[in-house]
């Protein structure tokens, strides 16, 4: 069994200029339009309950946050280490134009130029899977990201869709993890996919 034993906040930045020095961990990037759970999910993964702070309002936060995470397998009892980051939510309708215009530059730079990057997390609100921003984001990842980067699709709130919606969007995206924060279903299996992505990064860089 993979759990996640420790996490801390690190640093705040808004842009990827002053993003911290992270060159020898591997980055999860936790990447969603406003108000679909991102904060809570990061929080219900790392078993706190305040690691990210939970905004009732839309697109408040507009810093790419960093934590210190630490996975532990039971197995073996082999600790590791990664940074999730924390980016800023996307697509919020009442933000300024140029305030919207700088986060957009500022996300796209960050997706592109940071090389620590490992593993792409979209998360995408179970009751609205196939909104057209969620599929831009899906085909900019797609043509962006790099041979050792993987992108994972979470939808959240999988609680909220009765078990014929639920069938209807895993027959629709089978290679994505239903999750709910609330419930605390599908986090272990969220857990032990990311771990296994981070570890065979890390298996591939001691062989070279």
């Amino acid at each position: 069994m993979i759990e996640i034993v420790d996490a801390k906040f690190i640093t705040s930045a808004p842009n990827v200029l002053n993003a911290p020095d992270s060159s020898l961990q591997d980055e999860v990037v936790f990447m969603a339009r406003s108000n679909v759970g991102k904060s809570s999910l990061l929080n219900a993964l790392t078993n706190h309950k305040n690691l990210a702070k939970v905004s009732s309002t839309p697109c408040k936060t507009r810093l790419i946050n960093y934590f210190d995470v630490t996975f532990i397998d039971r197995d073996n009892e082999k600790k590791s280490t990664a940074k999730f980051v924390d980016l800023p939510g996307f697509g919020y309708a009442k933000v300024a134009k140029s305030m919207k215009y700088d986060w957009e530059r500022n996300l796209t730079d960050y997706i592109e130029q940071r090389e620590q990057i490992k593993l792409f997390i979209h998360l995408i609100d179970s009751r609205h899977p196939d909104l057209e921003i969620d599929t831009a984001v899906s085909e900019f990842l797609l043509s962006n990201i790099r041979e050792n980067q993987y992108i994972l699709q979470i939808f959240t709130k999988i609680d909220k869709l009765n078990q014929k919606e639920q069938s209807a969007l895993r027959k629709e995206f089978p290679h994505a993890i239903m999750v709910s924060s609330s419930k605390k279903r599908g986090l272990e299996k969220a857990i032990k996919i990311i771990y296994d992505i981070l570890q065979e990064n890390q298996e591939s860089i001691d062989e070279d």
